[in-house]
Order: structure tokens, then C-alpha cells, then sequence
């Protein structure tokens, strides 16, 4: 998790769609993807527990699985969503830090080498010598007069918060639906939950392959695969 909120402080945000304007669409589709391996572990461990059941199986068990599904759902959402506006915090206070650095320099080289430990690595395979010196000399000019932004919660972490627990509900919706519509059937209710589940995987990982320019049906694929390593690992491990 920490190292896909570090990426997130290092992009801006697309402004297309309306959770483009709240979240970038990698932490969407990642969010969505851990809701529903979340839900998984719930959904398979249920199955594999009543495979040699002590007592029948009931709507009410379907039923209690469901709430304490959806309870983790939400739960892991919320702590997402504070967690990403601790992370937004922490970015500007990252921020500031660099900029009061380049303005505490003693010198304009002292400063400009404080500007390429922190942009050295992303821009030395792409950028020359010349290129980056020169890059960062502008880059000096801009930031030698600024001065710091407000550091502390806004108005975007509260919304992105909340955009997180979204993106976890509306994730796990469809797979929801036939624990709910088929409560009396445990068998098949779960069932069609899982492959309801997996499908949703697809898709993520299909809009993943999509947006990042890689083979779509692949990526979809192979989110599948690891999703059903991670459930097999975190099932025995306590889910």
C-alpha cells in the first residue's frame, strides 16, 4: 500500500470522468480490486468451512456472512480513505520540505543539487545532462521567491476519502446481489458470488491493461491469477 501512495503524491490526477476529478484511475482500480479480494476470503473460506458442516446451513448463516462481509468492506474503505488523505498530507509537507531546502541553500549549485536528488531518478533515463541542468535551473527560478502552500487537511482529501469508500462499495456491489437474492440456496448464492467476484477481477484488470497502454485481455487475466494466489494465501493465514 505505501508504495502505491507514494506513486499518487508524484502524479496529478486525470480530469476526466467523476472519480477522475476525486482519484486517479490506478487507485481506483486498485481500490476495487482489494474490496473485492476482501470479499473473497469471506465468500471462499465460507465455502470450504461448510464443505462438512455440523448443522445445516440457514439464511441467517448467509445472511451473517453477508454483514460481516460487508462490515469489512467498509471498514478496509474507511481506512483507505484516511489513509490517502494522511498520504496527501504527508506529500505536501514533502513538498515544503524540498522547497524550504532549495530556499536555505547557501548557494544556487548547493540548491540545485537538493532539486536532482529528488528528480534525478525519474529523469536521468529519459533526459540528458545538459537537459536536466537546465531543467532544474528553471526550476530553481520558478521556486527561489515562492512561498510554501498550507500544509494541512483540504477540501480534496476529504472528498478522495470518501471517493475510496465509494469505489469499495460500488466494487463489491454485483458480487452482493446474489448473496442477497439467494439466501435460501447457500450453495449457489455463494457460487454465483464468486464468479460474479472474478469477473469484476477481469474487468479491473481489463480497464487496467486499457489505461496503462498493456494487453487488456492479459492484464485482465492475470489480475485473475494473482487474485486467486492471494485468496489462497490469505484464507490459511487467517483471511
Amino acid at each position: 500500500m505505501s508504495a502505491r501512495y507514494h506513486t499518487r503524491s508524484r502524479r496529478q490526477k486525470p480530469r476526466e470522468g467523476f472519480m477522475g476529478h476525486l482519484l486517479d484511475p490506478i487507485d481506483v482500480l486498485a481500490e476495487a480490486i482489494f474490496s473485492i479480494l476482501i470479499l473473497l476470503t469471506f465468500t471462499l473460506a465460507f465455502r470450504i468451512l461448510m464443505m462438512n458442516p455440523g448443522e445445516p446451513v440457514t439464511a441467517a448463516h448467509i445472511r451473517d456472512l453477508t454483514l460481516a462481509a460487508l462490515g469489512a468492506t467498509v471498514a478496509w474503505g474507511i481506512i483507505d480513505g484516511v489513509m490517502y488523505a494522511l498520504i496527501e498530507i504527508l506529500g505536501r509537507s514533502e513538498r515544503h520540505r524540498i522547497l524550504w531546502h532549495i530556499q536555505a541553500a547557501n548557494t544556487e549549485q548547493e540548491a540545485i543539487e537538493t532539486i536532482a536528488d529528488e528528480f534525478d531518478f525519474i529523469l536521468e533515463p529519459i533526459t540528458g545532462d545538459s537537459q536536466r541542468q537546465a531543467l532544474y535551473q528553471d526550476i530553481l527560478d520558478h521556486l527561489h521567491d515562492s512561498q510554501p502552500r498550507a500544509i494541512g487537511l483540504k477540501r480534496e482529501d476529504f472528498t478522495g476519502a470518501l471517493a475510496s469508500v465509494l469505489v469499495a462499495l460500488l466494487a463489491v456491489a454485483p458480487s452482493f446481489l446474489p448473496l442477497f437474492i439467494f439466501r435460501n440456496d447457500y450453495a449457489l448464492a455463494i457460487r454465483l458470488s464468486n464468479v460474479v467476484s472474478f469477473i469484476m477481477l477481469f474487468v479491473a484488470g481489463y480497464q487496467w491493461g486499457n489505461y496503462t497502454g498493456m494487453s487488456s485481455w492479459k492484464t485482465g487475466l492475470l489480475v485473475v491469477a494473482v487474485g486467486v494466489l492471494l485468496v489462497a494465501v490469505a484464507i490459511p493465514l487467517g483471511g
